[in-house]
């Protein structure tokens, strides 16, 4: 286990016991104030601390290879986490060796400390990455499962491929957007079950999609692959996900191709990347997978993360309700065996290349992750508190997705991942 993993840690900044950023998180993000330019950032309890100051400093010259310190100055994380795993996990040690409650060497000058600390509520947050490519999996058993009950033969829910491979497809990268975003609810084409032609309008039918997201920190050529063995070795980081979806856009448009104008208006990531290195101590074993799996799928040792998930459904003016319950350690097919398909056939990754989990749903309706499972294609509408019902989200509603790991009284966090509905334009 990494040293800065270690739970008996403390930090001299205060860090409130129900906060997502303890020092044994140091999660990196890219943020920007009043007075600065975007740059990148580790969140520390209620603070930010701007790696750029540290830098300048030279603080980071106990790196075990020297590096150009501009990449702390970007507006995105891309050249920093291209610089490589022992280059970025030697950043995170010695950031955590700074903010060790007995190390003084920041703690006691004044100066520097005051520069390199910002408080999370007077920055704001940006996109963390530049996202070349953005593929979407659909990788839970449950919510396929779901689904496939919803749509087709109950008897024969899972399509007779879901079981051999990582399902996925991918999706639009330009329309990913930082937490905080709002979503202009989106324009289409439905058909109605009675009606002989589509009409066009406003999706009626909108929905969240809970997942989890990882980013790859490494490129590779055209025509190699990547396997499960090796595929952490790519990882820098997750985030949480929401995918929005057009549930009746979807419907009309997907045959015979896969989304398209149902998914690409918008999706919603976390600021902060959790690096893989941070979410060691919470590995699981993964579900077992029956039938056997291809040898190029095949994976050993516990590759699950137990991630606590819920989704909070915040009416404009009416209080707010958590419609969902779930768990990252859930997934049937696991990041590397996603990583390993998307690679087998030759296909090249770039760094900052984001893949998202697919819903996430649990065995139980309070842990689905969608309102076409919560509500059951709408006909069990959930009751807020204010006595209106939810099928879908309304506009004006804001959806907030959070996530966390809980073990030896450490506890890691996403901090929110959350999107407001606006009216369509």
């Amino acid at each position: 286990m990494s040293k800065a993993n270690n739970p008996s840690l403390k930090s001299w900044v205060e860090v409130k016991p129900e906060s997502d950023f303890p020092i044994q998180n140091l999660p990196f993000g890219i943020f920007k104030t009043a007075d600065s330019t975007p740059r990148v950032g580790v969140a520390i309890g209620e603070y930010i601390l701007d790696l750029s100051v540290l830098a300048k400093a030279k603080l980071f010259d106990k790196a075990p290879w020297p590096f150009d310190i501009t990449v702390f100055e970007q507006r995105e994380l891309n050249p920093f986490i291209s610089l490589g795993k022992p280059i970025t996990t030697a950043v995170r040690e010695i950031i955590s060796d700074l903010l060790q409650a007995e190390n003084a060497e920041l703690r006691d000058h004044a100066e520097l400390k005051t520069a390199a600390l910002i408080k999370q509520n007077e920055a704001e947050m940006l996109l963390p990455v530049h996202i070349p490519n953005y593929t979407d999996f659909y990788s839970s058993q449950e919510h396929a499962t779901n689904v496939g009950i919803m749509f087709r033969d109950p008897a024969n829910a899972l399509l007779p491929n879901w079981k051999h491979l990582p399902v996925g497809y991918h999706g639009r990268a330009s329309s990913i957007v930082v937490s905080g975003t709002p979503i202009h609810r989106p324009n289409g084409q439905t058909k109605a079950n009675e009606a002989l032609f589509p009409s066009f309008g406003p999706c009626r039918l909108l929905d969240f999609e809970l997942e989890m997201a990882f980013i790859t920190g490494r490129a590779t050529e055209l025509g190699t692959s990547i396997s499960t063995a090796k595929a952490d070795e790519y990882i820098f980081g997750l985030v949480l996900f929401n995918d929005w979806s057009a549930r009746d856009i979807q419907k009309w448009e997907y045959v015979p191709l896969g989304p398209f104008l149902g998914k690409n208006f918008g999706s919603t990531i976390s600021p902060w990347i959790v690096t893989l290195e941070a979410l060691e101590p919470f590995r699981v074993d993964s579900p077992m997978q029956e039938p056997e799996v291809l040898p190029y799928l095949k994976s050993e040792g516990k590759k699950n993360y137990d991630i606590q998930l819920e989704v909070e459904i915040i009416p404009e003016n009416g209080k707010s309700k958590v419609v969902s319950q779930s768990n990252f350690k859930y997934m049937y097919w696991n990041m590397a065996q996603q990583l390993a398909h998307h690679t087998v056939n030759g296909c090249n990754i770039c760094v900052g290349d984001l893949y998202a989990s697919g819903t996430i749903s649990g065995p139980t309706p309070d842990s689905y992750g969608s309102m076409l499972e919560i509500s059951w294609q709408g006909k069990r509408p959930i009751t807020m508190p204010d006595g209106t019902e939810r099928k879908f989200i309304l506009d004006n509603d804001t959806v907030v997705m959070r996530g966390h790991c809980e073990k030896d009284g450490v506890r890691i966090g996403f901090g929110e991942c959350s999107g407001k509905i606006l009216p369509a334009i």
